[in-house]
């Protein structure tokens, strides 16, 4: 019955961080660029009652006896859906229509990733995020510039006063990875690589590597499937409640054992 009670007991607490989880997926179902997370469970060790594969005489085996000793919470995967875009008309906005992020320069000089493509320039006409840092490849649009238009493959070119043609100032690259569901998330918005993501690829839109292309006066919202998360709720709600009443009732039979002693 101890066993029982601690048994619920990690089950209650799996219960939690998925709870945690789900509360952090609805709280950022505005955020534009947000990749929702998914909690992985995995159960415990095993205490051997009876080893399996045991003699049981000197023709069979037993099938063996093993009581598990609960469940946690073993990894959180980000999932990667694309978005819903949102038509802003903003020249800087830009969404990526399939796989790909972009890259960003933080001020450390460590290189960054995101989904989140609402840009702007900066006091040195630089394409910027929403917290100053800078995308890369750098792009600098002239401040006589009358309109920018960015392609679908990345080319950013400007319209300049007193000039005929557009004049091309760079080409927009994106990033993708042979596991992005393992990037690690760093807040803003913003991922990082590691050894389960792998390195970044760096390509340009629509490139042989199978990265997405680039839409123009749109951002991506966040991947959050609110009726999703709401039903997740649910049902870690219920589990929550049945580790619970696990609990109560293990206190409950520890108590009549006790009473036997009266």
């Amino acid at each position: 019955m101890i066993r029982a009670l601690y048994t619920a007991a990690s089950g209650m607490s799996a219960q939690q961080a998925n709870l945690d989880t789900i509360a952090n997926n609805l709280a950022n179902s505005a955020t534009a660029g947000f990749r929702s997370r998914q909690v992985q469970f995995e159960d415990m060790v095993y205490q051997n009652m009876i080893t399996p594969g045991s003699p049981a005489s000197a023709q069979t085996s037993t099938a063996g006896m093993q009581i598990g000793l609960g469940t946690r919470s073993a990894a959180t995967e980000i999932i990667m859906t694309q978005g819903d875009f949102n038509q802003t008309n903003n020249p800087y906005d830009i969404a990526i229509q399939g796989s790909g992020f972009f890259q960003v320069s933080l001020p450390d000089g460590t290189l960054a990733y995101t989904r989140a493509g609402t840009f702007h320039l900066n006091n040195q006409g630089t394409l910027v995020t929403a917290d100053g840092n800078t995308v890369l490849p750098t792009i600098t649009i002239p401040s006589n510039a009358t309109s920018v238009t960015i392609s679908q493959y990345g080319v950013v070119s400007a319209q300049v006063a007193g000039q005929t043609n557009a004049t091309q100032l760079g080409t927009i690259q994106l990033a993708n990875f042979a596991n992005p569901n393992g990037l690690t998330s760093i807040g803003n918005s913003l991922f990082q690589q590691n050894l389960v993501s792998g390195n970044a690829i760096t390509d340009t839109p629509g490139g042989t590597s199978g990265v997405g292309l680039l839409q123009q006066g749109y951002t991506e919202n966040s991947n959050v499937d609110v009726v999703t998360e709401f039903v997740q709720m649910i049902l870690a709600q219920r589990a929550y409640e049945s580790n619970s009443k696990v609990v109560h009732v293990a206190d409950d039979m520890y108590s009549q054992i006790n009473g036997l002693v009266r």
